[in-house]
């Protein structure tokens, strides 16, 4: 049996000293220009190590219409199976990795904020976050290694570089074009130059003059003083990723950013203005090599533009009582609607607007990848004891999807079906131009409307407030949307919470008609009656387009076909008497190529004719099952062996469990009940 002890030799078995080893290396100055000559990633900016990090997970295509986009596998989080994964947004995720490649290539982008700007929940928060976790795992590969630089002192101890500097930094300016000479020998053509820019931090200068006085100006004695190391970026542990996020006016410290005096080590070193009296521990110090993200960045005080301007634009921070220090660091900051149209009215932040990168970061207007963010936390690993009932998530989706939907300017077509269009499906007198069209008349779509985390609230409610239920059920959750829009704080109106809960309407309408359809199709899913039935309609439209009469089967007689019986399938899917020629000549046409061929005609392999037999069936089979004595709640016994088939092909076929099945059939029953009342009123 397995105690502490044994668990933690198992665990301790599995360990690899040897990266450990390699995470913690340390050596001289010269071993290091060794390593940057074999490997010159390793003095990458910031911004080329961010961009080589993304691309390192590779990129897929994805088609939008016609149009073909790339997919940075990077936003899918495969670390962590997806746990972080940004579903949809593939042209802003584009725009933000083309940002990153601009800034690589140091064609100006790098001089930037990059400004992250959409409504609450629409994941800008999740990719400064990706992008931070990103760059901390690279800089534990071989491909994403980063070295500094500290000083050896008398006792054998180590004063480490406190902004993790880079090494090369210390080459006075004098040599830096013979070390730059050698190290960019044999370069290939897609390689970064090595270039040698900036200066170290003020207290590593401090220590750099001290030791080159007490060596006689010799540098190569003062770099024999240098232990150079590889660091590994931590948000933990504050090195090369830094966050800031704005606190009230009252409290805001530029301090926080750039460092502040060590009052407690003035007295030692006598001055306010000894960089060894100096925390150098302020966000911007601490993401030197690295990336910080300002969090709701323009809730800044004006006071503290000054230090993200000159970051931004010269690289450069303002430590108090200190010359400008240079910094590396990729900027990106991310705010809400609110906050970007105060800086767009306010003059003192022309300067702000003018160094920023905007890219808007919309919700979602996809269906399909909506459903996938709530499929990510609602799903039968995360949410036990409660079966998800088919649909469940995609109305709430739906209904959120509807909600950030500009009205079509087309004639005709309603917000639903410019859902449908938006989410790959195919419509009547509608190509993927028009929906490129419908794209480009709009807007703000995306930036206004429901976001994700309210939908997410109101499942989460719905799992707790239906404690004895065993499934979650499309209408739980509409019942739970609907009563939170009274008390939303984001839907400022009265008119917009009614159309809102216009919307919630027509999603029932839609879900609905997808479960009439389901149940339709379950109680007509009798294989042998459905052939049976395809073979008679064949059999008559057969005779009918060649001009020929149909064997009875019971008489023997020959008889005129059944026009009744081919238009009674041929109307379930809107085939109008002008067209039916037409369509049955095409089905004989298409029984024929296939006879060419040597195979025979499946009716599953024509959707259209499948979807007509099934409705013909149903309406068929409907009356005999008695799907409406489920309401009334008397049933007989044969009735309920038709309708526990029903119930085992819905959870076959459409993924119910019992209580589920039962739910939808007892609702699409009270549907049928009503309209039954309705014809015998009539």
């Amino acid at each position: 049996m397995q105690n502490g002890h044994t668990l933690i030799e198992a665990i301790a078995s599995k360990q690899n000293l040897d990266t450990y080893q390699q995470e913690n290396w340390q050596g001289s100055f010269a071993d290091y220009l060794d390593i940057a000559k074999n490997n010159p990633k390793t003095t990458r900016t910031a911004h080329q190590r961010l961009y080589d990090m993304v691309m390192s997970y590779g990129t897929y295509t994805v088609e939008d219409g016609k149009e073909e986009l790339t997919r940075y596998t990077f936003f899918d989080d495969p670390e962590h199976n997806g746990d972080d994964a940004i579903f949809g947004l593939t042209k802003p995720l584009m725009a933000v990795v083309n940002v990153f490649k601009s800034a690589a290539l140091k064609y100006g982008a790098e001089k930037r904020v990059l400004l992250l700007h959409g409504p609450v929940g629409s994941s800008k928060s999740t990719i400064a976050r990706l992008l931070k976790e990103g760059v901390q795992r690279y800089s534990r590969t071989d491909d994403g290694a980063i070295y500094a630089f500290g000083w050896k002192e008398e006792d054998g101890s180590v004063s480490w570089d406190p902004m993790n500097g880079d090494p090369l930094q210390l080459i006075p300016v004098a040599h830096r074009a013979d070390i730059c000479s050698w190290l960019n020998e044999d370069r290939g053509p897609g390689d970064y130059d090595v270039e040698i820019v900036g200066d170290i931090c003020p207290l590593s200068r401090f220590v750099f003059k001290e030791r080159l006085e007490k060596y006689n100006g010799d540098w190569s004695r003062v770099l024999e003083d240098i232990v150079v190391r590889r660091v590994i970026l931590s948000e933990q542990d504050r090195i090369g990723i830094g966050t800031f996020q704005p606190k009230d006016e009252k409290n805001q410290d530029s301090t926080e950013l750039t460092g502040d005096i060590n009052y407690r080590k003035i007295a030692e070193y006598g001055s306010d203005s000894d960089p060894r009296a100096f925390n150098f521990d302020g966000e911007f110090n601490v993401a030197n090599r690295g990336m910080i993200e300002f969090i709701e960045v323009l809730k800044l005080d004006v006071a503290f533009l000054y230090d993200l301007l000159g970051a931004s634009q010269e690289h450069k921070i303002k430590p108090k009582k200190f010359a400008q220090t240079d910094i590396d660091t990729v900027i990106i900051g991310h705010t809400n609607e609110p906050e970007y149209r105060k800086l767009q009215s306010n003059e003192f932040m022309e300067a702000l607007r003018d160094r920023t990168i905007k890219i808007d970061i919309p919700y979602v207007t996809r269906l399909n990848e909506e459903i996938k963010i709530y499929k990510k936390d609602y799903n039968e690993k995360r949410v036990r004891g409660k079966y998800i009932a088919p649909h469940t998530l995609e109305v709430a989706a739906m209904w959120a999807l509807l909600t950030r939907l500009e009205q079509p300017n087309h004639h005709g077509l309603t917000l639903m079906q410019k859902m449908k269009l938006y989410n790959g499906k195919s419509l009547p007198g509608f190509t993927t131009e028009n929906v490129a069209s419908l794209r480009k008349e709009v807007k703000r779509e995306g930036m206004e409307g429901i976001s994700p985390r309210y939908v997410q609230d109101k499942i989460s409610n719905a799992l707790v407030v239906n404690p004895t239920a065993t499934s979650l059920n499309p209408f739980m959750v509409l019942k739970e949307l609907e009563s939170g829009l009274k008390h939303h704080s984001l839907v400022g109106d009265e008119s917009t919470r009614d159309g809102y809960r216009e919307l919630i309407a027509a999603v029932k309408e839609e879900y609905t008609d997808v479960v009439k359809n389901e149940v339709q199709r379950a109680i007509a899913a009798d294989e042998e009656a459905l052939t049976r039935l395809c073979a008679n309609y064949i059999d008559n439209v057969k005779a009918y387009t060649q001009h020929e009469k149909v064997r009875n089967k019971f008489t023997g007689e020959l008889e005129e076909s059944d026009e009744r019986l081919m238009r009674s399938i041929e109307e379930r899917i809107d085939i109008p008497e002008t067209r039916k020629d037409d369509f049955r000549r095409e089905i004989m046409n298409y029984i024929g190529a296939l006879s060419l061929d040597g195979k025979k005609f499946d009716f599953r392999t024509n959707e259209r004719l499948q979807k007509a037999l099934e409705m013909k069936l149903f309406e068929d089979q409907k009356d005999t099952i008695k799907l409406t004595s489920l309401v009334s709640n008397v049933v007989d016994a044969d009735t309920q062996e038709k309708i526990d088939i029903v119930k085992s092909r819905l959870i076959r076929d459409f993924g119910y469990n019992d209580e589920s099945a039962t739910d939808v059939l007892q609702y699409v029953a009270s549907i049928f009940a009503r309209g039954d009342a309705k014809e015998a009123a009539a």
